[in-house]
């Protein structure tokens, strides 16, 4: 967990610097998986009011808030105590909503299945091996994994075809100061391999392009589902390594 353990502290320092500039940005008025003005939009997700659902990355939380207010009761994860810091800030006491800094997959090993659980950019930034059977045991049966995840970067560096993780680039908004990340960047074949491998069923891969015809940054959104009762529990994790060199960017909260 090394790797891991680094982009946290990457993430802190940009939680931190967020939270420094104070910046009051909008509620949301249109959801996106990465790219703004892009399809598909919220209902990628579908009816959510009743739902538990999880938001895996969750960062400032206007995704999760977004669902709370449309009835779900949503918890909303995020590994970085900045982060963490500036959703709290931002949210202190919004009904439906729970926001928490952990671990995810430490979070998924303790908490109740959830019927939905989803994530915007954020999938990508933990082994597969580590986090899929998680959350494969973290949904209830017939519940739904969806999740976007970097494919191509503002380089123009394509996906990976082995799972390993590379570097990609993290700018901390309104500087020009760059962090290194690593992240998983695969192809869609190696994430729906690996979603078949922990016993979720893949339902669709939509991808998503930039709009700018001079930006090559581009994501995936992957939907599966846990199957219901009767066909086996997900299978087990097994061990990943190596690495991958390469840049990207993208925008967050």
């Amino acid at each position: 967990m090394g790797i891991e353990k680094d982009t946290v502290e990457i993430w802190n320092i940009y939680g931190s610097h967020q939270l420094a500039r104070r910046l009051e940005l909008p509620e949301l008025d249109r959801w996106d998986w990465g790219i703004p003005d892009t399809e598909p939009g919220i209902e990628a997700i579908g009816e959510v009011a009743g739902l538990r659902v999880l938001d895996l990355g969750s960062g400032l939380g206007r995704h999760a808030a977004r669902l709370a207010a449309l009835g779900a009761e949503v918890t909303a994860v995020d590994a970085s105590q900045a982060q963490h810091q500036r959703a709290l800030a931002r949210y202190p006491d919004t009904a439906g909503l729970h926001l928490v800094c952990a671990d995810a997959v430490a979070h998924l090993q303790e908490a109740a299945p959830y019927d939905l659980i989803y994530s915007i950019g954020g999938v990508p930034y933990v082994d597969p091996h580590r986090l899929l059977p998680a959350v494969a045991n973290g949904l209830a049966p017939g519940g739904r994994l969806v999740f976007s995840a970097l494919h191509t970067n503002s380089y123009g560096t394509g996906p990976s075809t082995a799972v390993v993780p590379r570097p990609e680039v993290l700018r901390l908004p309104g500087t020009d100061d760059y962090h290194s990340v690593y992240m998983w960047v695969l192809e869609p074949q190696q994430w729906k391999n690996l979603l078949a491998q922990y016993g979720l069923a893949v339902e669709a891969v939509t991808a998503i392009d930039s709009p700018q015809e001079n930006q090559s940054v581009s994501y995936r959104l992957y939907s599966a589902r846990r199957p219901e009762r009767g066909a086996g529990p997900p299978r087990g994790p097994r061990p990943v390594g190596g690495d991958d060199a390469s840049r990207a960017g993208s925008a967050f909260d």
